[in-house]
């Protein structure tokens, strides 16, 4: 396949020696590297374990501890016996254990996961010269190490030591130009490679050329992650070019790429060389009308998508009555993420037409599309409600008559596990009518109901549906910013808490201009805790408590041996400690 051309003012660089470029780096990373509370890696072993020809030296050639000698003979190249070979190895493995270890990892043969150990270009060195010692690699994960940038190629220089090498990440490692180049040479080192995830490199916006020419045909790459990597219209061909030799890609997340619009267009068409692509995201990309046309024509060529994803792209609002009728291609769509498109109520009307195509659909989103309120409930008819697991519809502006078509369907909404309304205002005062269709056995975890303007009568049918047992599977239940409800319904509530013993986050925080005691209800609250097993998180923003009140939320987690995550205003109760010291000593 004839590739293009670096685009003009980002050739990649020539390659350097790794000694010069380990050299730079270093130079450049002394003043950091004096900073650091650990030594520097190069310093945790003594000089006879590095040294050429001593124990547990790295060979420059063959796998751990020598392999690749004559099998007929039992020896290895230079006369070496087996079984100083096999010490060797031994010594190997030792100085990985001590290299991990000092890092605050444990060694494991298979997977070498050192994220966040603010690595140096001293420490990739160190960290080459053993991967003689890790032939069964199969996964290296390098990510979060932002000083790491500069130096890859050291690595890649290894890389044939670990020819089973399946998972490489390297997310937020600052990557530039030359260590993709690096990274490309060195992709004829590990052939198994399924997973690369190079998120979060701002360094590879005008240069992916320099690695997507490297991809050659026979590869097994399957998942392709690029998120926020600064990616621009002429990444996009570059990598529309490398998709013709990945043909068997499953994922590609090229999200939050706001300067890869103009080269959606571009790219869109190049999708139909990936038959077996099960997830596409697109998140945040300056998705256009027009690009979303040219998007949609690929959908035929996609028959195995479970999972697309085009949120976050206002532009795109109004573009879905062309590109729409496409979607009834992706009959095995499981997933379909439109929160924040800017969707117009045409938009809907389109996808109202092409809903009944997508039977396997477990998860809509089209929240923070405030224009659809009022056509949502054209929508319920069609979807498959028997198999939809989340259901979001956050600040919609829903109607009533939305709102009353979403309660008629609850009773169908059989497998929900997730449902969000949040921002909906229509809900308050008519909580009951979503609550009363619901069964035991339902399995709702997930429960989203903030600044949905609920009432004292409200919290009471939230309170009676615990009590029937239909929100025993509840895990997080958000009712944040709902300063309307009355003390008697939180009382009312946390009495009948103790149902939702699968609770894990708790979430009654009022706004941020609000401030209202929480003594009238807090009683209720410390007699449910014990009953609440799973509860980590319970956040009281904004609620004034009293010194004591405090104290005692805070001694039930230490009695309790419970690791219960406390979120409210300190400065509150200090404000109240104060003043209780002030009337003492009036006193």
């Amino acid at each position: 396949m004839e590739t293009a051309d670096p685009p003009k003012g980002r050739e990649c660089p020539q390659k350097r020696s790794p000694f010069d470029m380990i050299m730079n780096q270093i130079r450049r990373k002394t003043s950091f590297a004096e900073r650091r509370a650990r030594p520097s890696v190069g310093r945790l072993f003594r000089p006879s374990e590095n040294a050429d020809g001593k124990e547990g030296g790295a060979p420059e050639t063959g796998g751990p501890g020598g392999q690749g000698g004559d099998k007929s003979t039992g020896t290895v190249p230079g006369g070496s016996d087996p079984a100083d070979t096999e010490a060797s190895s031994e010594a190997g493995w030792g100085r990985v254990k001590q290299f991990v270890q000092k890092l605050g990892k444990k060694a494991d043969s298979h997977a070498l996961s050192l994220g966040h150990c603010d690595l140096t270009a001293t420490d990739v060195l160190e960290l080459a010269t053993l991967l003689p010692f890790l032939s069964l690699l199969e996964e290296i994960d390098l990510s979060w190490n932002d000083l790491i940038g500069g130096s890859l190629r050291a690595l890649t220089f290894h890389l044939q030591h670990v020819s089973k090498l399946r998972i490489l990440r390297l997310c937020s490692c600052r990557l530039t130009a030359e260590d993709l180049t690096a990274l490309g040479e060195g992709l004829g080192y590990i052939p198994l490679l399924e997973v690369v995830d190079l998120s979060w490199n701002a360094g590879l916006g005008g240069n992916l050329q320099c690695l997507a020419r490297s991809f050659q045909p026979g590869n097994r790459v399957k998942e392709l992650h690029l998120v926020e990597c600064q990616l621009t219209a002429a990444d996009a061909q570059a990598l529309g070019g490398a998709l013709c030799v990945l043909p068997g890609l499953e994922l590609l997340d090229v999200s939050a790429n706001g300067p890869l619009v103009g080269g959606l267009g571009e790219l869109a068409p190049q999708l139909r060389n990936l038959p077996q692509l099960r997830v596409l995201r697109l998140q945040a990309c300056g998705l256009q009308q027009d690009a979303l046309n040219a998007l949609g024509k690929a959908f035929e060529f996609l028959p195995a998508l479970q999972e697309l994803d085009l949120s976050c792209n206002k532009a795109a609002g109004g573009g879905f009555v062309q590109a729409g009728p496409h979607l009834a291609q992706l009959t095995h769509l499981r997933s379909l993420d439109l929160h924040l498109c800017g969707l117009t109520e045409d938009d809907v009307r389109a996808l109202v037409q092409v809903i009944p195509s997508l039977s396997d659909l477990t998860m809509l989103d089209l929240s923070s599309n405030k224009k659809i309120g009022g056509v949502v409930h054209l929508l319920f008819p069609s979807l498959p409600l028997s198999k939809l697991k989340r259901l979001p519809l956050n600040n919609c502006c829903l109607t009533d008559e939305s709102y009353r078509s979403l309660a008629s369907a609850m009773q169908r909404l059989s497998q929900l596990e997730s449902l969000s309304l949040s921002w909906n205002k229509c809900v308050g005062g008519h909580l009951g009518l979503l609550l009363e269709p619901l069964q035991p056995g339902c399995p709702l975890q997930q429960l989203q109901l903030s600044s949905c303007g609920l009432t004292t009568e409200d919290l009471l049918h939230l309170a009676s549906a615990s009590k029937r047992g239909v929100l025993a599977h509840l895990r997080r239940l958000h009712l944040m910013y709902n300063d309307s409800a009355g003390g008697q319904g939180w009382a009312r509530l946390f009495q009948e808490a103790g149902a939702l013993r699968a609770l894990v986050e708790l979430d009654v925080s009022l706004r941020p201009s609000g401030r209202a005691p929480a003594s009238p209800w807090l009683p209720a609250l410390m007699g449910a805790l014990p009953r609440l097993p799973a509860l980590t998180r319970l956040s009281l923003q904004r609620w004034v408590l009293t010194p004591r009140e405090r104290d005692a939320l805070d001694a039930f987690g230490k009695d309790t041996k419970r690791r219960l995550h406390l979120e409210c205003d300190a400065h509150e109760a200090a404000a109240h400690k104060r003043a209780g010291v002030a009337e003492q000593q009036d006193a």
